[in-house]
Order: structure tokens, then sequence, then C-alpha cells
């Protein structure tokens, strides 16, 4: 029987774009087994007696730490060459907290510690319910990418969505005010995604100019600020919104500024 993909990048397209044969093989075997919640690729069941089944054929059924809606299986099984992926259109949404370290030194250590624990919480949930994959924390910054085959072809308001609805979980427009303040960055280009590895051990990521961009504009952001690239306001009614001319680390970015109001 010949290869259906002529190269392991095409066949990762397919997985990342949701096309994958594979994919819909999987949801005709699954959907027969019980029981909700499911894998939103493939359809394999995480609880009930096909749940039970399933978590006995390995690990590989349980729920992924990118995101619990998935399976491991989906995308891991791709995962046999040191990099391995496709390069695919995405956004990707990077929020940061906005002056961390004068934050930590009036709460102190533990006090910090804790509200940052908050945020890591939140910031997941909403990405995860907004169908988002959870690339990483890094010290202040939470970053989530959105890709096709999760967030479907209208990704960058999906990313725009999601940047909201973590201002409102974050006390954006209540009458209390933020309990941390938060500045992000929405970005859509062709980026690589796929698995790296490093020491042994393999991650999936993005990689790419789009992802340099998508720090930068976050980092440009004020407290209660989200702002997003041309490619990102292309999808969006950008009627009345203020437009900003940046400079991003060799980049000329025009850029508008959505969301809430900045914070006092």
């Amino acid at each position: 029987m010949p290869r259906p993909f002529a190269t392991r990048e095409e066949e990762w397209h397919a997985y990342l774009m949701g096309t994958h044969p594979r994919v819909r093989l999987g949801r005709r075997a699954f959907r027969l087994l019980p029981s909700a919640p499911r894998c939103r690729e493939c359809l394999s069941p995480f609880r009930g007696p096909g749940g039970f089944v399933l978590r006995h054929l390995g690990s590989a059924f349980r729920p992924w730490e990118k995101n619990p809606n998935l399976c491991r299986r989906c995308l891991g099984h791709l995962k046999k060459f040191e990099v391995s992926g496709a390069e695919v259109e995405i956004s990707l949404l990077f929020a940061d907290v906005r002056r961390s370290s004068e934050l930590a030194r009036r709460l102190g250590t533990m006090e910090f510690t804790h509200l940052m624990q908050r945020f890591y919480s939140v910031a997941a949930r909403v990405l995860f319910e907004h169908d988002a994959l959870l690339d990483k924390f890094v010290g202040d910054e939470a970053v989530g990418f959105f890709l096709p085959f999760m967030a479907g072809p209208d990704h960058p308001r999906r990313a725009v969505e999601s940047a909201r609805a973590l201002f409102a979980a974050a006390g954006y427009g209540t009458g209390e005010g933020p309990w941390i303040p938060l500045g992000a960055g929405v970005h859509t280009g062709t980026a690589f995604v796929g698995m790296v590895s490093s020491g042994g051990e393999s991650q999936f990521t993005a990689l790419g100019d789009p992802v340099n961009i998508a720090a930068h504009l976050a980092a440009q952001a004020g407290s209660g600020e989200i702002l997003v690239t041309e490619e990102v306001a292309a999808r969006l009614e950008t009627d009345g919104l203020e437009r900003r001319h940046l400079s991003l680390k060799g980049h000329a970015v025009d850029a508008f500024v959505v969301g809430f109001a900045r914070a006092s």
C-alpha cells in the first residue's frame, strides 16, 4: 500500500490542519466507545468503560498537558525525529504581567508566588476553553498558540477572544479592577509547529519569526492593553481602534489596540 504522504512534513501538515485520514479513521472507531469527555481530534474517550480500556493500553490515550481536550496520542505518535513538524499558519498569544519586579518587591516572595500561580491557573483555563495549546509559562508570561485543527480557520479571532477573556478573568472591566496587571500581544503568521529535541527529551512547540513578533508585541503593551498586528486586525472590526507604529527589534509593525482601557 503506497504511503499517503511523500514526506514527514506533509503528514504533520495534514494533522495540524485537521485533514489527516488517520484522524477520520480514529473518529469512526473511537466514537463507538463510551463515553464523554473525548479527545477533540480522534474522539477517544477519557472516561467511562471506553476510557478505562484505553488507559490500560498506555498513557498515550490520557489527556495531553498542552490541552487536556486532546489525547497525547494524536500528535505524539509523530515524534520520531529530532526535528519533526511542519510550517502552518497559526495565531500566537503572549500575555505578560506588567511591572512584575515592582509587584514582587511590594508583595514579598511568597505572596507574589501565590499571585503568579493564580495567574498561571487562570491563563491555562482560559487558553484551553478557547481551543489553544499551552506553549509555556516563562517567568511572568503565559504563551499559547492557536492551530487550525483545534481553533478552526478563524484562529486569529479566537486568539483575540482568548486574550479578552483572560483580561476579564483578571478583573479588567469590573468595579474592583484587576487583581493582576496584564498586557498582551496577538500575531498571526506562518511558523514551524512540531517536536524539537534536547537532551533526549522532545517538546511540542512553535518556532519562527511570528513567535518573536508576538513576544515583542506583548512587551510593548501597557496594562489593560491587547496589541494585535495587521494580520490579526484583518479578521476584526477595527473602526475606532487606536493604531500604533511600533519598532519591534528589527521589525516595523503597525498594531491596533483592542481590549480594555489602560488601568491606573
